[in-house]
C-alpha cells in the first residue's frame, strides 16, 4: 500500500474513532442520569455553558503556565489522572459490582477501581498510540455523555458555539493553542488520538510533529500544517512540513511526508456533547433511530452525520498541509445537521435550540 492509500485509511480510521466515542457516549446518557451523574442543577440554564468556558480559558492558563514554568511532570499528571478519573465514572456504570470492598461504610466497585487504576497506569508508563487511542476513546465518551446530560440543547449550542470562536481565535489570533499543542504533544498523554500510517510507527519514539513546531527562521513563525490543543478546545495536526504553506502557497496534491495524523480529543469530545443532549433531551414525539446497540433520537443521528461530515472536511484540509482549528468546522457541521433533523422531527427552530422560554 502505498503512502498516500495509507493516509486515507489514517483518515478513515479517525472517522470510525469518532463515530466510537459518539456511539459510546449515546450508549452511556442513560446509565450515567440513572447513576447521579448530572452535573447541574438546571440543565437547561444557558450559563452552565459561560462557566465551563471561563473555567477552559484559566485551565488554559494554567497549562500555558507550567509549561513556560518547565514543570510538564505536574501537566502530565493532572491530564494522566483526569484520564484514569473520567475512566471510572465509565467503569462504574459498565462493570456489574460483582466484588466490592467497604471503604467508609460505603461499598465500592473494585473492579470498576481497577480498571480505572489500570486505565491510569498504561497512560503513564506506557503511552503507545494504541493505549492513548484506547483510552482517548473511554475518556471521550464519558466525557461526552457527562456533559450531554448536564447541558439541555441551548446550553449545549451555547458551548459549542462559544468554543468555535475561542478556538478559531486561538489559532488564527493569538495562536497561543500552537504553543500548547507544541508543550503537551512532548508528554505523551490522552489529549491527541493518533492514528498511525505504519504499523512500524512508535508515538513514543516521535518527537513533537513539525505541525506544531515552534521553530521558524527569523522573526517569522514556522507556519503549522494544521494545529494541536488540549481536550478542550484542540484542533487536528498531522506531521506534515509546511514548506508550501510559509512559500506562500498550497500544494494542490496531498501532503504525504508524515508518519501519523493526530487530532485532538476535544474535537471529538466537544461536538458529541450536542450529540448526546439531543438524544438525552429529545422531546418523546421525535423519532427514533436505531444505531448498532442503542437508539437515539433522529436529531442527535443528524449531529452526528454532520460531524463527520465537518471532519472529513478537515482531514482534507489537514492532509492538503493546510493550517486550520478543528471546531469551527466540526461544531458547524454537527450544529446544521442537529438543525436539520430537528426540523425534519417537526419541531420549530424556537424548539429545536431550546430559546421557546424565553419568548
Amino acid at each position: 500500500m502505498d503512502q498516500r492509500s495509507r493516509a486515507y485509511v489514517a483518515s478513515g480510521a479517525i472517522v470510525g474513532i469518532f463515530l466510537l466515542v459518539q456511539l459510546g457516549a449515546l450508549a452511556l446518557v442513560g446509565p450515567f442520569q440513572s447513576a447521579g451523574y448530572q452535573a447541574t442543577a438546571d440543565p437547561q440554564d444557558p450559563t452552565n455553558s459561560l462557566v465551563y468556558v471561563a473555567f477552559i480559558l484559566v485551565m488554559t492558563g494554567v497549562m500555558l503556565a507550567i509549561i513556560r514554568f518547565g514543570v510538564d511532570w505536574l501537566l502530565r499528571l493532572l491530564l494522566v489522572g483526569t484520564g484514569a478519573y473520567v475512566g471510572l465514572f465509565v467503569f462504574r456504570v459498565l462493570v456489574p459490582p460483582v466484588l466490592t470492598i467497604p471503604v467508609g461504610g460505603v461499598p465500592l466497585n473494585a473492579v470498576a477501581w481497577a480498571g480505572g487504576l489500570l486505565l491510569g497506569v498504561a497512560l503513564w508508563v506506557h503511552p503507545e498510540w494504541y493505549v492513548i487511542d484506547a483510552a482517548g476513546v473511554v475518556m471521550g465518551a464519558g466525557a461526552a455523555a457527562l456533559f450531554g446530560i448536564s447541558f439541555g440543547v441551548l446550553p449545549a449550542l451555547v458551548l459549542l458555539t462559544v468554543l468555535a470562536v475561542y478556538d478559531a481565535i486561538s489559532v488564527y489570533g493569538t495562536e497561543h493553542m500552537l504553543t500548547l499543542a507544541s508543550g503537551v504533544m512532548k508528554l505523551k498523554v490522552p489529549i491527541v488520538l493518533v492514528v498511525p500510517l505504519s504499523l512500524s510507527y512508535s508515538y513514543l519514539d516521535a518527537g513533537t510533529p513539525a505541525a506544531v513546531s515552534e521553530e521558524g527562521d527569523g522573526d517569522e513563525p514556522a507556519t503549522p500544517a494544521a494545529n494541536g490543543g488540549e481536550s478542550a478546545e484542540p484542533s487536528a495536526v498531522d506531521e506534515s512540513t509546511a514548506d508550501a504553506d510559509a512559500a506562500g502557497g498550497v500544494d494542490e496534491e496531498i501532503e504525504l511526508d508524515r508518519e501519523a495524523l493526530f487530532i485532538g480529543l476535544g474535537d471529538a469530545v466537544i461536538p458529541t456533547v450536542l450529540v448526546a443532549s439531543a438524544a438525552f433531551f429529545a422531546p418523546a414525539t421525535v423519532p427514533t433511530v436505531d444505531l448498532l446497540v442503542v437508539s437515539a433520537a433522529l436529531p442527535a443521528l443528524t449531529a452526528m452525520v454532520g460531524t463527520t461530515a465537518g471532519l472529513v472536511v478537515l482531514l482534507w484540509m489537514v492532509l492538503k498541509g493546510r493550517a486550520h482549528a478543528g471546531l469551527p468546522l466540526l461544531n458547524g457541521g454537527t450544529i446544521a445537521g442537529y438543525l436539520l433533523g430537528a426540523v425534519a422531527s417537526g419541531l420549530s427552530l424556537a424548539q429545536a435550540t431550546g430559546v421557546t422560554p424565553y419568548l
